[in-house]
């Protein structure tokens, strides 16, 4: 799988980003200089500061080199961490005293430690650092759900072709909202389509199976890598990343165990895959939080985008209770945990930006079932009753008193997981509970995964599905459609947010434009 030289972004965006026709599995070799040729990633890009991602084939020395053009006149070197199999062979670095709200061009080589003379060819990418100025305004996109129900990379569809029509949008990140690999989904060679063709995907041997060992999360990870469109995108476009549950396995939460009627798995305890995982997702992605293995380690995070934007990244998964019928009266730990929730509250109530949102990896009222155990239980926070808020409910509904007391303006919740798209409006009027004020939630995804039909709506906050686009059946392929992702452009004079929520080739299904400095709307 060879390095192509990138073009600049600009001419990226303008040129055309067809896939090859096949995509080539990489042969590692100990002979000859290192490679990396899984691309490089930026992410949690600040005012100042980015973390730059790479993957070589062997022990190595990551180098960044920085430069305010893109012929590379004047560079600042940065020499990286010695890379090797106990971080399977990904590193980060990162790169302080950027300008803010300029373009950073950069390139990674990769050294063999013991002859630094001997070099990978570069790769390079770019990305914006974030802005000081309000005028300068924010666009970014969003999805999730990547490679789930078998649909994998499929070269003659035309690959993860999705993230070229994202790029082509020239947004400053990308919020990946969780599911950002199906480490329970092994990927076959072939699936069969309701017209009796075939999808076709590329296969490795970790997809083979589900992940249980940490070498088959990395090899999770590193499968959708050999995407070429998601290397090109992750070259240029940020990301801010969260996790869900198919990042370990279908619905689970701390404390589970697995059936001994699952015999897909020899792992039962549910507390040891997510350890793993955790640490292969940390591997793979760049993240402002310590690295794979660290106890401290945490999901959650606010990034903040410069006076119109905070991104509050939460943690939906490590945190929650057992899943239940969500029906306790008092439930203190709920989806966030006590501690995720108050740190929520106290950043909010801090935070000074014309825009706060709040990237959910579940939705918050949409009922989203768990029959994995045999039993109705609540995978999601809603849970069906209409009625005063129940179980995790009863946590967000503190959530929502508290933003409208304290007078917490711009908030807006982003999410995924469902595997369609939407638009909910919650409405006091509406609700049971009604001590908050009215807000937005926009679903979006999937990327390149099964679709699915609308889920049913909980009354207790009061939603109203404005707009949906789903299939009427369950898991249609990426060849039938239904792959989405969402839009969020701040425009930097009248601090309005619109968000367009789009398909897979970028056309705009919804557009809602809402008004700054509101507590709710």
């Amino acid at each position: 799988m060879a390095i192509r030289p990138l073009p600049g972004r600009r001419s990226l965006l303008k040129g055309s980003l067809a896939v090859s026709a096949g995509l080539a599995l990489p042969a590692f070799t100990r002979s000859g200089r290192p490679a990396a040729e899984w691309g490089v990633q930026t992410g949690d890009v600040t005012r100042d500061s980015a973390l730059v991602w790479v993957r070589s084939d062997r022990p190595a020395r990551m180098i960044v080199e920085t430069s305010a053009t893109e012929s590379f006149r004047d560079v600042r070197r940065m020499r990286g961490p010695l890379i090797g199999p106990g971080t399977d062979f990904t590193g980060t670095t990162r790169l302080r005293g950027l300008p803010p709200g300029e373009q950073i061009h950069y390139r990674v080589l990769l050294a063999d430690p013991d002859d630094p003379r001997r070099t990978s060819a570069p790769v390079a990418g770019a990305f914006r650092t974030v802005p000081d100025r309000r005028r300068d305004g924010v666009r970014f996109v969003w999805s999730g759900d990547l490679a789930g129900q078998g649909w994998g990379i499929n070269p003659e569809f035309g690959g993860y072709r999705i993230f070229d029509a994202m790029a082509r949008l020239d947004p400053d990140f990308f919020l990946f909202s969780g599911d950002t690999v199906y480490a329970d989904g092994p990927i076959a060679a072939s699936a069969e389509l309701p017209d009796g063709s075939l999808w076709r995907n590329i296969t490795t041997e970790e997809k083979s199976k589900v992940a249980e060992s940490l070498a088959e999360f990395r090899g999770a990870f590193r499968y959708n890598l050999l995407d070429e469109h998601l290397r090109r995108f992750n070259a240029r476009v940020p990301s801010i990343v969260q996790w869900d549950d198919h990042e370990v396995r279908n619905n689970w939460y701390p404390g589970q165990r697995i059936a001994d009627t699952d015999t897909r798995y020899t792992e039962k305890s549910v507390d040891v895959l997510a350890a793993r995982a955790r640490r292969a997702f940390g591997e793979y992605f760049p993240m402002s939080t310590p690295r794979p293995g660290a106890r401290e380690g945490r999901v959650h995070r606010v990034v903040r985008q410069g006076p119109l934007l905070d991104v509050f990244v939460l943690d939906m998964r490590t945190y929650r209770n057992a899943n239940s019928p969500g029906d306790q009266t008092v439930d203190p730990q709920g989806i966030l945990g006590r501690e995720q929730l108050d740190w929520l509250k106290r950043e909010l109530a801090r935070s000074r930006a014309v825009w706060k949102v709040i990237a959910a990896d579940m939705p918050i009222g949409l009922v989203v079932p768990d029959t994995t155990e045999g039993r109705p239980h609540v995978e999601a926070v809603a849970q069906g009753d209409p009625g005063a808020p129940l179980g995790r409910e009863l946590q967000i509904a503190e959530l929502l008193r508290f933003i409208k007391h304290r007078r917490i303006t711009g908030t807006v919740w982003l999410t995924a997981d469902v595997h369609h798209t939407s638009a909910q409006h919650y409405q006091p009027a509406r609700a049971a509970f009604g001590d908050f004020e009215p807000f937005w939630e926009f679903v979006s995804g999937p990327l390149n995964a099964g679709a699915f039909p609308a889920t049913e709506l909980d009354a207790t906050f009061g939603p109203e599905r404005v707009w949906v686009k789903a299939p009427t059946t369950a898991n249609v392929s990426p060849a039938g459609g239904y792959q989405f992702f969402g839009e969020v452009d701040i425009d930097g004079g009248s601090g309005e947010l619109t968000v367009r929520l789009r398909e897979m080739d970028g056309a705009v299904l919804f557009r809602k434009t809402l008004q700054p400095g509101l507590v709710g709307q």
